[in-house]
C-alpha cells in the first residue's frame, strides 16, 4: 500500500465518483464539483499563458503589432482584446446585455471556421472514398468497392419517392445494415473508450495504492 498522501487523494477521489453506481451523493457531488472547478481553472491560466500574454500583453509591450506594420496591426491586436473584455459585462445586470455582441461575433467567427472544416471531414472525404479507381488488383480494392456499395445503399435507403420493392428496396434493406453497422461501431468504440477509462482507474487503485498487483 501507498504512503504518498497524493496517491491516497486521487485514490479517494476515485472512489467518490465511483459511489454514484450507488446512487447520487455528496461524496459524488464533491468529486465532480472539485474537478469542474479544477478544470476550469486550469483552462483559465492556460489561456492567460498561452494566448493572452503571448498574443497580446508581449506585442503589445514590444510594439510589434502582430508583425503587421500602421493601423490595421493596432487594430488586429485591439479588437479580439476589446471582445474579450466585453464578455466580462454579462458580470452586471445594467451592462450584461452589451455581452450579446462579443458573443455573437465569436459565433459567427466560430461557424465560418466550423462550417468549412465539417464540409472537409465529412462530405469531401467521404465522397473521396467513394470514387477511388477500383482495379481489383489488391485486397484494398475490395474494402473501396465496399465502401461504395455501401454509401450507394444508404443513401438510396433514405430516397423515398420510389416504394421500396424489387431490387431498389433489397439495397434499402442492405442500406439499413450498413447505417446500424456504423452507428454500433460508433457506439461500440464510445463504450470501449469508457471501459479504458474504468480500467486504467482499477489498475491504479489496485496498483498505486493498494499493491495488490505488481
Amino acid at each position: 500500500m501507498s504512503f504518498d498522501p497524493g496517491v491516497w487523494l486521487a485514490a479517494f477521489l476515485t472512489l467518490c465518483i465511483f459511489s454514484f453506481l450507488y446512487k447520487d451523493n455528496p461524496f459524488y457531488k464533491f468529486a465532480e464539483h472539485l474537478s469542474v472547478g479544477i478544470s476550469a481553472g486550469y483552462g483559465l491560466v492556460i489561456y492567460i499563458r498561452v494566448t493572452f500574454i503571448p498574443i497580446f500583453i508581449d506585442p503589445l509591450s514590444r510594439g510589434q503589432w502582430h508583425m503587421v506594420p500602421g493601423t490595421l496591426g493596432i487594430f488586429l491586436l485591439i479588437f479580439p482584446a476589446l471582445i474579450g473584455i466585453l464578455l466580462f459585462s454579462r458580470f452586471s445586470r445594467k451592462w450584461a446585455y452589451i455581452a450579446r455582441y462579443p458573443i455573437a461575433v465569436i459565433w459567427g467567427i466560430g461557424t465560418g471556421a466550423a462550417i468549412p472544416l465539417a464540409l472537409q471531414n465529412f462530405i469531401v472525404r467521404q465522397l473521396q472514398a467513394t470514387i477511388v479507381p477500383i482495379t481489383f488488383s489488391s485486397w484494398q480494392d475490395l474494402g473501396s468497392l465496399f465502401i461504395a456499395v455501401g454509401v450507394a445503399c444508404g443513401l438510396i435507403y433514405f430516397f423515398f419517392s420510389k416504394e421500396h420493392k424489387g431490387v431498389f428496396g433489397g439495397m434499402a434493406t442492405a442500406g439499413i445494415w450498413i447505417l446500424m453497422i456504423g452507428f454500433g461501431s460508433t457506439f461500440g468504440f464510445t463504450v470501449m473508450a469508457r471501459v479504458s477509462l474504468l480500467i486504467g482507474r482499477v489498475i491504479f487503485l489496485m496498483k498505486d495504492w493498494l499493491g495488490i498487483i505488481g
